[in-house]
């Protein structure tokens, strides 16, 4: 079994700090399961709203709710949001005699009815997957091919991992979207995140989307919104410098599972996935995602220049500005880019990652990385 440790020690110290704490993150990634380890299943302090007995309890919930202590944990809690106001109200006695985990499927409606009721009193905590730091360095292929979630990492071999992705992609768009309240055909929703995982990596343009779809861009703009606030795709937005020249405005636009976006592409094994010609953008996410949950920066953004000048990741982190290059080459070398985001972005380093073994510099402040040095936050690079 995978110890989610670090999710774990993040939820008790968030119920130490404040008065409720919010674990947020898509269906199927560990959240429950995670929640059982700090309240029982069985306990009169555990809520499963998905359970009709827990929502018979919760028939009364001021009542049913204020009489217990400790930590209460109520999941799925999307499906009552009558419950926020009555929360804060239990959050707001002194001495308080109980603290509140809250579980959700990242619905857009959980995020607004918990800012506007609990504003003040919730620390909100984002979960995905496996990362690599959880399941080590040699399984960092197998992670790449399957992804995060836990049932198509751990199953029995690839065929089976690749089985349980469409069932999921299927059983999310027809039944999880609609009982958080998006009501898009389930079809054209599939036909969208299909046609999104063949340009993952790019910035964002809707007007081919709406072309091929027969839709209006705002429309298609509405698809990527939502893909994007139940944590399956993730927007990086441009980071704009005051320099001369013309800047990209539009977002870059990542399948944010790498399991996901192979199931989408219909790849099944490592060896499609390296023939594939979407390879190259696959890894730059696949390495973008572990990079932000390695670093764990204050800000990420992409940069770029209708020129043609880029660097993959920006990101500020102790009020410093950084920059990270993806190559999926042997020996990297310097381009003109790198050394235009020098100068014109005025960056503290650059760090190249590729998937070989040596570390090397091309310049006094921008470094060739490894990507097994990622799981140890590339120390040295980032301060």
């Amino acid at each position: 079994m995978i110890k989610r440790t670090k999710y774990k020690k993040h939820i008790e110290g968030a119920l130490k700090r404040s008065r409720a704490a919010a674990l947020l993150g898509p269906r199927q990634c560990g959240k429950t399961t995670l929640a059982r380890e700090i309240v029982d299943r069985n306990s009169p302090n555990y809520f499963d709203l998905e359970n009709p007995n827990s929502l018979m309890d919760l028939a009364d919930p001021k009542t049913t709710l204020a009489s217990l202590k400790d930590i209460i944990v109520i999941d799925e809690v999307q499906r009552r949001p009558d419950l926020f106001p009555i929360l804060r109200v239990l959050l707001d006695r002194t001495p308080l005699p109980a603290r509140f985990l809250i579980l959700g499927s990242a619905s857009p409606d959980l995020l607004r009815q918990s800012s506007e009721s609990l504003a003040g009193r919730l620390e909100m905590i984002e979960m995905d997957g496996f990362c690599l730091s959880e399941v080590g360095l040699k399984e960092s292929s197998r992670l790449w091919l399957r992804g995060g979630f836990p049932l198509s990492f751990l199953a029995r071999n690839d065929a089976d991992s690749f089985t349980w992705r469409k069932s999921f992609i299927q059983a999310f768009l027809e039944r999880d979207l609609r009982q958080q309240g998006i009501d898009i055909p389930a079809v054209s929703l599939h036909r969208f995140w299909a046609m999104l995982a063949n340009s993952h990596g790019q910035i964002w343009n809707a007007a081919p989307f709406a072309a091929s779809l027969g839709i209006t861009e705002p429309t298609v703009r509405r698809y990527l919104d939502v893909l994007t606030g139940v944590f399956m795709v993730r927007q990086i937005q441009p980071w704009y410098a005051n320099i001369k020249k013309r800047q990209v405005k539009a977002p870059k636009v990542y399948i944010r599972d790498t399991g996901v976006l192979n199931s989408l592409l219909g790849l099944k094994t490592g060896e499609e996935v390296l023939r594939h010609p979407r390879c190259g953008s696959s890894w730059e996410g696949y390495v973008i995602e572990e990079v932000i949950r390695s670093v764990d920066p204050d800000d990420i953004y992409f940069w770029a220049t209708h020129q043609g000048a880029e660097i993959d990741l920006v990101f500020s982190k102790g009020g410093r500005m950084y920059g990270v290059e993806i190559k999926r080459a042997d020996a990297p070398t310097m381009t003109p880019s790198m050394r235009i985001a020098l100068e014109d972005l005025k960056l503290e380093r650059i760090a190249v990652i590729y998937p070989g073994e040596k570390r090397y510099s091309l310049h006094k402040k921008i470094d060739v990385v490894p990507f097994d040095e990622v799981l140890g936050g590339m120390k040295g690079i980032f301060k």
